[in-house]
C-alpha cells in the first residue's frame, strides 16, 4: 500500500468518525486534522486500531482509532464485557475490579469502563482513587472477580495512557483469552457500546482493601529480627508522582522500618510528571532528586516506583560511597538470591520450590537456582507469562519469586503481576539482612558474583515511531533472521534460538531442537562461543526494537568487580558494532 492509498484509507476512516455517534469535541479535533495540509497526525491517529500487546492496550491520548480515548476504551470494555458473558453464560454475578494511576484522563477512562461494565450487567469494584497495579491484581483474587482492568501506561511518557486487562487469577490476559477479546473488540461498533451506567452495580473500594493488601505483603517477610536491629536504616523513597506515594511507605512501615525519607516535590501526584522527563526508574535522570535527598540525609538506599507502582528502581552506595543504580537484572539477582538463601537458612527448601525469569533476563538466576536445588522456568517477556507459569504449577510446586530485566519483580503469588510495593519492602529487608552479615547491598551483589560467576547485562533500544517505524523494525528482524552474523565481538556464533518458529539451532552440528512454549514470539537469540548472549525483540507496548546483551566471566575477589565490568562493557560495545547499532 503506497502513501496515497494509506491517506485515502485513513480519510475514509476519519470521515466515518466525523459522521458517526461521537461527541462534538472529538469531531472538531478530527475535522481539524482532515483540514490540515500536514496529514501526519491524521495518519498516525487512524492508520490502525489499538491492539492488546504484552502490556494490553497502550497509546497516545487523543481522537482516532489508534489513540487512547473514550471510544477505544469503550470498545475494549464492551468487547471484554461480551467475552465475559460468553465465557460465564450461567453466572449471574460476574465481577470485575478497576484501578487507575496518576495519568491525565486515568480517572475518566476508569469511570467510563465502570459505566460500560455495569451497563452490561457486570458488578464493578472500583478504587476510590489511584492505586498501584499490584493492588488491583490482589483485589481480583480477594473479591473472586472474573476479570479486572487497570488504566495506566506504566513508565511511558506523559502523552500516553493504557488499559491492561486481567483474568480471574489476577494475571494479565494470555491466550486464548487475549485473542478472543481482540476478536470481540474488532466487532464492536460505536453504537454497540453501552455507555449508560447501572449505578447499583458499581461499588467503591478504599482503605479496607489497602489494609488487606499490605497485610498480605507483610506475610512474605522472613527476617524480622534483622529488621528490628536495623529498623532505623535511612531509606529514601520516591513514587515519581505516581500511585506508590501511599502504599509503599505503608508496606515499609508494616515490615518494621521507621526512617522513611520522602522527596516532597515528587510526592505530588501528577500526570504531567513535572520533575522528570520520563517517569521511568530505569533511567538515571528519574532518580536524580532521590539520590540528592539521600546524599543530603546520609541514607543507605534509594528506591523508586513508576507511575503504577509495578516497577522498582534501586540505588545503592558502591565501594566509593557513590550512589549507583542497580540495574533490572541485578535487582532480580538480589531478590532471587535472598529468597533462595533465606528459605534455605530457614529449612524451607524441599525440592518443590521454583523461580521464574524471562528469556531475556540474566542466566545467572538459573545458576543460582540450580546450585540450590530450586527449579527455574524461562518465560516470554511480560509478567502475564510469569503468571502463566505460576498457574501451571500452583497445585504441585511452591513459587518463591520471579522477575524480568525491566525492573519488575513478583516476590509472592498473592499478586499475579509485578509488585513494586511488596518488592520495595523486601529490598529494604534484604539490606537489613545483609547488614547483619556485615555487608552493604553492593557488597552482597559482589559476593553473589564471586560465588556464581560475574555477569554483565546491558540493554539498548532503537525507537521508530509510527507506521514507517513499525515497518522498519519488521525489516530489521527479517534481516537478522535471514542473514545472522557469523561472529559477534570476535567470538563465533554457535547457537540461534528463534521463538517465532520455536527452533533452537546448534550451528556447529546443524541440529534443530523444538522449544517447549505454548505459543510463538517475535524474539531472536544469538549465543557465541565465549558465552555472550544477545536477544533481539520488538517491544509489545512501545515503538521500539530492543537488544539485550549478557557477557559472563569469573572474578575471584571483590576488587576485580570493576575491571570485569569494564571488560564486559567493551565486549558488548564490540557486539553492538557488529550488529550495526
Amino acid at each position: 500500500m503506497n502513501n496515497m492509498d494509506i491517506l485515502s484509507t485513513v480519510e475514509i476512516k476519519a470521515t466515518e468518525w466525523l459522521e458517526g455517534p461521537y461527541d462534538q469535541e472529538t469531531k472538531d479535533a478530527i475535522k481539524k486534522m482532515l483540514e490540515n495540509e500536514d496529514k501526519t497526525d491524521l495518519i498516525e491517529s487512524f492508520y490502525k486500531d489499538l491492539e492488546f500487546g504484552t502490556g494490553g492496550l497502550r497509546g497516545i491520548m487523543g481522537p482516532g482509532s489508534n489513540r487512547m480515548n473514550r471510544y477505544t476504551v469503550g470498545a475494549a470494555t464492551q468487547g471484554l464485557s461480551n467475552y465475559l458473558k460468553k465465557t460465564y453464560p450461567n453466572k449471574k454475578d460476574i465481577k470485575v475490579a478497576i484501578g487507575y494511576d496518576c495519568r491525565n484522563n486515568s480517572p475518566y477512562f476508569a469511570e467510563t469502563a465502570a459505566n460500560i461494565f455495569s451497563a452490561n450487567g457486570i458488578e464493578v469494584h472500583i478504587f476510590e482513587s489511584l492505586r498501584p497495579t499490584p493492588e488491583m491484581s490482589y483485589a481480583i483474587r480477594e473479591l473472586d472477580c472474573q476479570s479486572g482492568i487497570i488504566i495506566t501506561a506504566s513508565h511511558n511518557p506523559k502523552i500516553y495512557n493504557g488499559y491492561k486487562a486481567y483474568w480471574n487469577d489476577g494475571s494479565q490476559i494470555v491466550a486464548p483469552h487475549d485473542k478472543n477479546i481482540i476478536d470481540e473488540v474488532a466487532n464492536i461498533k460505536v453504537e454497540n457500546i453501552l455507555f449508560e451506567p447501572n449505578k447499583e452495580l458499581i461499588h467503591v473500594m478504599g482503605e479496607e482493601m489497602d489494609k488487606k493488601f499490605i497485610e498480605a505483603s507483610h506475610q512474605i517477610s522472613m527476617s524480622p529480627q534483622s529488621i528490628e536491629r536495623h529498623k532505623d536504616m535511612k531509606i529514601v523513597y520516591t513514587p515519581i508522582h505516581g500511585t506508590g506515594y501511599k502504599m509503599v511507605p505503608a508496606a515499609l512501615r508494616k515490615f518494621g522500618f521507621t526512617n522513611i525519607i520522602n522527596v516532597p516535590e515528587q510526592d505530588v501526584v501528577s500526570g504531567e510528571f513535572p520533575t522528570v522527563v520520563s517517569p521511568n526508574p530505569e533511567e538515571a535522570a528519574a532518580m536524580e532528586m532521590a539520590i540528592a535527598k539521600a546524599n543530603e540525609t546520609g541514607a543507605e538506599i534509594v528506591m523508586a516506583t513508576d507511575p503504577d507502582a509495578d516497577r522498582i528502581g534501586v540505588c545503592v552506595r558502591d565501594d566509593s560511597g557513590k550512589f549507583i543504580i542497580v540495574n533490572g537484572n541485578q535487582t532480580c539477582i538480589l531478590f532471587t538470591y535472598y529468597l533462595i538463601a533465606r528459605n534455605k537458612e530457614l529449612g524451607r527448601i524441599t525440592g518443590k520450590e521454583y523461580v521464574v525469569k524471562t528469556i531475556v533476563t540474566s542466566e545467572l538466576i538459573a545458576k543460582i537456582a540450580e546450585a540450590n536445588n530450586v527449579e527455574y522456568f524461562d518465560s516470554y517477556t511480560g509478567f502475564k507469562f510469569i503468571a502463566d507459569v505460576i498457574r501451571d504449577n500452583e497445585a504441585t510446586k511452591r513459587y518463591i519469586g520471579g522477575g524480568e530485566e525491566s525492573f519488575g519483580f513478583l516476590p509472592s503469588d498473592f499478586v499475579r503481576d509485578k509488585d513494586a510495593v511488596t518488592a520495595c519492602a523486601l529490598m529494604a529487608e534484604i539490606a537489613a539482612w545483609a547488614k547483619d552479615k556485615g555487608k552493604s547491598l553492593f557488597e552482597l551483589l559482589q559476593d553473589i558474583y564471586l560465588e556464581y560467576g560475574f555477569s554483565k547485562e546491558f540493554m539498548k533500544y532503537i525507537v521508530r515511531q509510527g507506521k514507517t517505524g513499525a515497518e522498519e523494525i519488521q525489516e530489521m528482524m527479517k534481516n537478522f533472521r535471514e542473514t545472522p552474523p557469523a561472529t559477534l565481538g570476535g567470538s563465533k556464533l554457535v547457537r540461534i534460538k528463534d521463538y517465532s518458529t520455536l527452533e533452537d539451532k546448534d550451528l556447529e552440528t546443524g541440529k534443530i531442537t523444538k522449544m517447549n512454549y505454548k505459543s510463538t514470539s517475535n524474539v531472536l537469540q544469538f549465543f557465541t562461543e565465549d558465552g555472550t548472549k544477545v536477544s533481539v525483540r520488538p517491544s509489545g507496548t512501545e515503538p521500539k526494537i530492543k537488544f539485550y546483551f549478557e557477557c559472563t566471566s569469573k572474578i575471584n575477589t571483590r576488587d576485580e568487580y570493576h575491571s570485569a565490568d569494564e571488560k564486559a562493557m567493551k565486549r558488548i560495545e564490540s557486539v553492538m558494532k557488529d550488529l550495526g547499532i
